[in-house]
């Protein structure tokens, strides 16, 4: 709805209570949740809002951290809620671009622009097709690394 933009910031995942309003298990793969979190990160991505990954309850569980991070990045997580400041650390390194992703954006950024230079809306980049919308999520990434690296004071 038209509302969301306005009044909403963000969609926050609230997965201990939706196991329990689902009545299922929360796992550690979270296998019974997976559609529920795929369709709020759909409701989340349609009216243009960020979505924030529910907690991981275990906080002795360091492996189990990064795996559920991992995930939720896969997925399509902007970040996750956290319960104690010692995983803010591992959170935002596991949510941020890593050097190799970095890298390969940047190459794909490249790559279009020469290739946009000579008329063509194609390119390949290591045997793999780049179009528009490839160069978009390029573009997402390289944006959100500034952003990072400006609020940590990198330049």
């Amino acid at each position: 709805p038209a509302w969301a933009k306005t009044w909403l910031g963000a969609f926050v995942m609230g997965t201990s209570d939706l196991a329990k309003d689902l009545r299922c298990a929360h796992t550690p793969d979270r296998l019974p949740l997976l559609t529920s979190l795929s369709l709020v990160l759909l409701a989340a991505r349609a009216n243009g809002l960020a979505c924030l990954d529910g907690v991981h309850l275990d906080l002795n569980d360091d492996e189990g951290f990064a795996a559920s991070c991992r995930q939720g990045r896969e997925l399509g997580f902007d970040g996750k809620t956290l319960i104690h400041p010692k995983t803010i650390e591992a959170a935002n390194r596991l949510f941020a671009p890593s050097q190799e992703e970095l890298a390969e954006a940047r190459k794909i950024a490249a790559a279009f622009e020469a290739a946009k230079a000579e008329g063509k809306g194609v390119v390949l980049v290591d045997g793999k097709l780049v179009e528009q919308l490839h160069v978009s999520q390029a573009q997402r990434l390289l944006a959100l690394a500034e952003a990072i690296f400006e609020r940590q004071g990198i330049k």
